[in-house]
């Protein structure tokens, strides 16, 4: 672990939920704790945080996964970090 522990802001995306709208999977920002809907969702509120605030590692939010995308160089990474607040 290179990092300090990421709070999960939310158990799922508040931006759906405000919607009405369901979600795919869930995903965490490493920067901000921000949890959105994966690209599989109607919304896409993870890439969506991405391109409004710049922050540019997202980690799985789901159960029993332990990966990241970083939207800058567009590829996978080692999130680093654990979450607290994640799904076990």
């Amino acid at each position: 672990m290179t990092g300090d522990p990421v709070v999960a802001l939310s158990e799922g995306c508040e931006d759906c939920r405000r919607l009405s709208d369901p979600w795919v999977e869930l995903r965490v920002c490493l920067t901000c704790g921000y949890v959105g809907c994966c690209d599989s969702s109607k919304n896409r509120h993870a890439t969506a945080h991405f391109h409004a605030e710049g922050h540019p590692v997202m980690r799985s939010f789901e159960p029993g996964e332990r990966w990241a995308w970083c939207y800058v160089d567009q590829r996978y990474v080692d999130p680093g970090v654990e979450v607290e607040g994640a799904p076990a």
